[in-house]
């Protein structure tokens, strides 16, 4: 079993993938500000589960205190605070249509409950862009979370995020 990799190492790996498949519009400071907010809201996500802190409270604690932190060395003041936020607010906003899209890419024996917290905020996140913002091309949407799934779990949960992001693009886009 392979070990999850740096936050650091993730966000690097995420860089040289982004030169392959970069959103045109968007230059390369702002494709990495889209790739920490991604993680801020996955971050976000797991804190309200577990916290049970409404979703203002946790947006405002991220901008008045977390994106002047950093984790492992990476400064989260690069997030676009903005798309950070419409990710968090758009998941809880729409979580019932997420958690059945993300229900229906699951083995027919598992529950969305039994899955991990994180890998649940990842897929939420994943699920959210796939179906709120077809303006951010799906390869790179499902490559973005696949890479944070590897700074917190193994290859195996890595390719059950792909595997799952790919069946609600599927279901959710147009080919």
């Amino acid at each position: 079993m392979t070990q999850p990799n740096s936050i650091q190492s993730v966000l690097e790996q995420l860089a040289e993938n982004q030169k392959a498949n970069a959103e045109p519009q968007l230059s390369s400071r702002q494709r990495r500000a889209r790739t920490v907010a991604r993680l801020a809201a996955v971050q976000a996500l797991y804190q309200m589960e577990l916290a049970g802190e409404g979703v203002d409270t946790v947006i405002t604690e991220f901008s008045n205190h977390r994106f002047d932190a950093d984790i492992e060395g990476e400064p989260l003041a690069e997030a676009d605070e903005d798309y950070f936020a419409q990710i968090v607010r758009g998941v809880v906003g729409e979580q019932s249509a997420i958690d059945a899209a993300v229900k229906a890419r699951l083995a027919s024996n598992w529950r969305l409950e039994r899955l991990d917290s994180t890998l649940r905020a990842l897929l939420r996140s994943g699920a959210w862009e796939l179906r709120s913002r077809p303006d951010v091309p799906r390869e790179i949407v499902i490559d973005e979370y696949v890479e944070l799934a590897k700074a917190f779990f193994d290859e195996a949960e890595a390719k059950f995020v792909n595997a799952a992001l790919d069946g609600v693009a599927r279901d959710v886009r147009a080919a």
